[in-house]
């Protein structure tokens, strides 16, 4: 109403003479002369009377069609405090609204109240209401439960108010857990008490007030969760081919029980090879489409590999991290996106080139005799033409492997193998070829034999002056020139590798002929003889460490001996857990009192004790433990008053603290004794 003052206020300097020249200005019609209707007539010459009644009827046509009017729109005015009016009513009966749905009462069971003087009210609490505020941050209204056995979220604050008659002195109380909450008085209000506790653990809690105790009520509290988040797109590993558009969406979900605050997208860029790779970490903000704070939001990125400095080769690893409004944090693990590397073309001098850089492939010699046998075995469907190219390049793979054994052996070329290298006596042995080659010998000629050999030029270490010298360390020497002493091997490995490489000159000199079955048996003693070179060749490290004696086999297998031979066992004694005697000497008095006895208040103890081990069972499962730990407080107050105990509460309370107790050991069951017809039975089975 002020502002309305203040707005109307320059109304009062309104005056016909300012009113005479805006009409002028609006309407072209008035001639500019409307400041003739101010004067009076009588001072007026005729022509100005004349023009003031021209004036007045052109005013008259003007307000008769509507024209005339002031120059403000009181339609939206109107409209506008209409609403305003509306919307202060709803606000004025708003928190009337709320508060009588908030305090609405929720029904709590306490126990008998103790009888009252005559003529005086008994202290009793009448009414009970609970209010439950979340925190702000999870957007959630303020709700009053319809029981007093209630979930809410973590850190909400709940607010109990109670209103009580009769006693004026008491004030009552909130348990929760071993904490005691005293309730402060409303201002104001006669009667009336509240109490706020912030929730953080799931609790029960109870009522106190003038020696009454309500039931016990279980306070189930929601932990805030952490983010969800879910990556649809790419795949955890990515590899961008070569041709392929270097782009690529990252695609993600995130949920969250209350709402999302943040997301961020953290790539980290590897560039280089080797020694000389640089990381570099670049972070995208993508709280934009968390903006409004929503339980649940998609996320989309692009990842443009060329603009974020990677090229062929290069490789990039991101993740999602996301946050809550309650400062809960989570990311998903590492994804990897590999940039493909490119060959690199060869320059055309580098074309002309024959250099051979593919490594060369051996065939073992387990191979030879395995396709040797295949070609055996499809020599019958083959054509000649086709068995002999197959055997030649059988003899050719013979000849790769027995020269690639050979530079063990210290031969550059493979020439020293054959009939004219010296031979191993197992080769002159096994070869049928040489026989037959000595006896040509002996045809041509019978006095090879007979004839003297010239005696070979001394060497020029002989001849030398230091000779003597030479001699001492020849042994000593390693020698590249002759293929006997090229090498380290050991005489015996030496020697045996010999007898391979003549076995399998002998295999390849059958296979290059066509002769696949006479090959066979040198192809066999060659990979015996190579599988003896290799076991005699490794070296053995012995471990440094205990070393377990041998065990006796030959004096105890298959003697029957068990001794010994038990799997191990291991004993532990545990102690009972702490509330197990507890729960024992309860259930052992609900067993030995009767329903209708009296019973010995100092017993109470006894309950009481076992109602520790029941509450904390009614903490992880209230909807199976509290009614028993309500009926449990029945019979502790009972107990406490020497009345007989409430014989509807004994066997909820039973089978309660039953389950608690631990599981017993298996123990043995004895065999039932054998019947007269058994026992006949066996008797005539051991005849």
């Amino acid at each position: 109403m002020l502002a309305v003052a203040l707005l109307l206020w320059p109304l009062r300097l309104v005056r016909p003479s300012i009113i005479a020249p805006r009409l002028d200005r609006q309407f072209a019609a008035l001639e500019d002369s409307a400041g003739l209707l101010l004067q009076p007539g009588d001072t007026l010459n005729l022509l100005e009377h004349l023009q003031q009644q021209r004036v007045a009827q052109r005013l008259h046509t003007l307000r008769e069609n509507g024209r005339l009017t002031l120059p403000v729109s009181w339609r939206t005015s109107l409209v506008v405090t209409a609403l305003l009016g509306l919307a202060g009513v709803a606000v004025w009966w708003w928190p009337a609204t709320q508060k009588s749905e908030l305090v609405a009462g929720v029904p709590v069971r306490f126990s008998p109240a103790a009888v009252a003087a005559p003529g005086k009210v008994p202290a009793r609490i009448v009414e009970t209401q609970v209010r439950v505020t979340p925190p702000a941050y999870t957007h959630q209204p303020v709700f009053a439960p319809a029981q007093a056995s209630f979930q809410g979220p973590e850190g909400a604050r709940v607010r109990w108010q109670v209103r009580v008659s009769g006693s004026r002195r008491a004030v009552p109380e909130v348990e929760i857990g071993r904490q005691r909450l005293r309730m402060q008085a409303v201002a104001g209000q006669a009667g009336l008490f509240s109490a706020e506790y912030t929730l953080r653990n799931s609790v029960l809690y109870r009522l106190r007030f003038a020696g009454t105790v309500s039931d016990d009520y279980a306070i189930e509290v929601r932990a805030d969760q952490a983010p969800i988040i879910r990556i649809q797109t790419p795949k955890p590993y990515t590899l961008v081919e070569f041709g392929v558009r270097p782009e690529l969406p990252v695609r993600a979900t995130l949920r969250d029980d209350y709402g999302l605050s943040r997301a961020e997208l953290v790539i980290t860029v590897a560039q280089g090879q080797g020694e000389a790779v640089k990381f570099r970490e670049v972070r995208r903000d993508l709280s934009a489409a968390v903006g409004g704070q929503p339980a649940q939001a998609n996320l989309l990125s692009q990842l443009n590999l060329p603009q974020l400095g990677l090229t062929y080769g290069d490789e990039l690893y991101f993740y999602v991290s996301a946050r809550d409004n309650a400062g809960h944090s989570s990311r998903t693990d590492a994804y990897l996106v590999q940039w493909q590397d490119t060959a690199v073309a060869d320059s055309p001098s580098d074309m002309g080139m024959g250099v051979k850089v593919a490594p060369a492939y051996f065939r073992s010699q387990r191979q030879i005799i395995i396709d040797t046998e295949k070609l055996i075995a499809e020599k019958p469907r083959l054509d000649a033409a086709t068995v002999a190219s197959r055997a030649n390049n059988l003899g050719f793979d013979q000849q790769s492997l027995r020269l690639r054994y050979g530079k063990f052996m210290g031969e550059e070329v493979g020439g020293s193998i054959g009939p004219g290298a010296p031979r191993s006596p197992i080769a002159e042995d096994e070869e049928d070829g040489h026989d037959e080659t000595a006896a040509e010998h002996a045809a041509e000629g019978g006095d090879h034999h007979d004839h003297d050999h010239p005696t070979p030029p001394a060497t020029s270490a002989i001849a030398s002056l230091t000779a003597e010298t030479d001699a001492l360390m020849d042994p000593y020497i390693h020698k590249h020139d002759d293929s006997e002493t090229a090498d380290f091997l050991e005489p015996a490995v030496k020697a045996k590798l010999r007898a391979v490489l003549d076995q399998m000159w002998a295999a390849e000199l059958r296979l290059r002929t066509g002769q696949l079955a006479e090959a066979r048996p040198y192809e066999d003693r060659a990979l015996k003889l190579l599988k003896e070179v290799q076991q005699q060749t490794r070296a053995y490290v012995k471990k440094a460490g205990f070393v377990p004696p041998p065990m006796p086999e030959a004096t105890l297998r298959l003697t029957g001996e068990l001794a010994g031979a038990a799997a191990p066992q291991r004993q532990q004694t545990l102690p009972a857990p702490a509330l197990q005697p507890a729960v024992r000497a309860a259930l052992r008095w609900l067993a030995t009192t009767s329903a209708t006895a009296k019973t010995n208040p100092a017993d109470a103890r006894v309950l009481e004790q076992a109602g520790t081990a029941l509450a904390g069972a009614a903490l992880q499962r209230p909807g199976v433990y509290l009614p028993a730990l309500r009926a449990l407080r029945e019979l502790v107050a009972d107990v406490r008053a020497g009345r007989p105990a409430c014989a509807e509460c004994r066997p909820p309370v039973e089978r309660a603290l039953t389950d608690l107790l631990a599981v017993p050991a298996p123990a043995p069951v004895a065999a039932p004794a054998p019947t007269r017809l058994a026992q006949h039975y066996f008797q005539e089975l051991s005849r």
